[in-house]
């Protein structure tokens, strides 16, 4: 009998650095604001000195957004990883793709349109581990939008969400958060679950670990805005289901079964009522409308019992099967190449030697790199492959 050759041991991967950096931004149409984008995120890290990747999905774009995404890539380096869709699956997926291809144990989102400051990561960083934190949510205090059409919708949006699930945040909007890695990835968002991701995160830890703080916010400058009054309907439908999966998420049949109880004993109390009338008044009661209620009931208490029950083996099942995504990517950077970021400082938490000795001894191997110079500007930082 032939004998199965012996596979040959995985090597483990390093664990990532306590302070290293993802950075996922969705991008949808954003052609114009590439260049600008990139210029800023890089200028706004310049004083970040830990590792750091910065991670694009393009959602399906049609204005060559994709096409301006990957060009960049041979300017900045390796740390750049662009992830494109076949077609437009909307910014949550667009959110899970970018967590999913996340290596740094910190992971930081915003938006696109240059409305939020990158330059304010790394406070917010400081500020979650200070905090001891597992998500710091961004504060747009002073919004920069439309008053009829973009306040007033938001502010009454917030109020119902932190009404309705407990968690008080005054911007579940805002683009620009904090995460620990550990945290958000035990999260899968489907749908159009990205505004109520403080909610879905409330389910995996403490909502006292989720925090808020101020940032800035400014009008936008290039591109058209995606959002409008519209999506205010489409934020109740999605509040509901944030609402269940959130109380009822692990046990559907919790749900289910006290609405099918509640009527089976509205349903039983008006069929022992019926009886006592048809055997101990004698009276008939064919043709009266509480008996036919009471059959109504007990049927829907049948069905609800079912569907609790159903629900059940399907939750199950699904906690015990693997993983599917909800999106489909076209063309990506090589994951297998892909860098880190560590810029040369000398006054922030340690001299540049010294970080880098740090960063070394977590696991991390730095080839650096002279950094893409800008125009006009002088040597920042350095490139490290991983």
């Amino acid at each position: 009998m032939d004998m199965l050759e012996p596979q040959p041991k995985r090597q483990p991967q390093p664990a990532p650095h306590p302070r290293s950096l993802s950075v996922v931004i969705p991008l949808y149409q954003e052609r114009d604001n590439i260049e600008p984008l990139l210029a800023r995120i890089h200028q706004g890290l310049q004083i970040y000195p830990y590792p750091w990747e910065l991670i694009l999905v393009d959602d399906g774009s049609r204005d060559g957004t994709a096409q301006v995404l990957f060009e960049q890539t041979a300017r900045y380096g390796t740390h750049l990883r662009v992830i494109g869709f076949r077609r437009n699956f909307g910014q949550t997926a667009a959110m899970q793709a970018g967590f999913d291809a996340a290596r740094g144990a910190l992971i930081a989102t915003l938006d696109g349109d240059l409305q939020n400051d990158p330059a304010e990561i790394p406070r917010l960083i400081d500020e979650l581990l200070a905090r001891d934190l597992d998500l710091l949510q961004g504060w747009r205090r002073d919004r920069q939008d439309a008053l009829l059409l973009r306040k007033i919708p938001s502010r009454l949006a917030n109020g119902l969400i932190a009404r309705v699930t407990g968690v008080h945040l005054h911007d579940y909007g805002c683009s620009l958060k904090v995460y620990r890695s550990e945290v958000i990835k035990e999260i899968r968002l489907f749908g159009e679950m990205h505004r109520f991701i403080p909610v879905w995160v409330a389910g995996v830890t403490a909502p006292e670990r989720i925090g808020e703080t101020e940032v800035g916010h400014r009008a936008r400058e290039l591109g058209q805005s995606k959002y409008g009054i519209s999506r205010t309907f489409r934020v109740l439908l999605d509040l509901l289901v944030a609402f269940f999966f959130l109380r009822f998420g692990a046990r559907p049949g919790h749900f289910f079964g006290g609405i099918g109880l509640s009527f089976g004993l509205l349903g039983g109390l008006m069929m022992t009522w019926l009886a006592w009338v048809k055997f101990g008044l004698g009276e008939d009661i064919g043709d009266r409308p509480l008996f036919f209620v009471a059959i109504l009931f007990l049927v829907a208490s049948i069905q609800f019992l079912t569907t609790g029950v159903l629900a059940e083996i399907m939750t199950r099942t699904l906690f015990a099967s693997g993983e599917r995504t909800h999106h489909c990517i076209c063309r990506q950077t090589d994951p297998a190449a892909a860098g880190w970021k560590v810029e040369q400082q000398q006054d922030c938490t340690g001299s540049g030697a010294q970080i880098r000795r740090q960063v070394q001894a977590s696991g991390f191997n730095l080839n650096l790199e002279q950094a893409p110079r800008q125009p006009g500007a002088t040597d920042q930082g350095s490139e490290g492959s991983v």
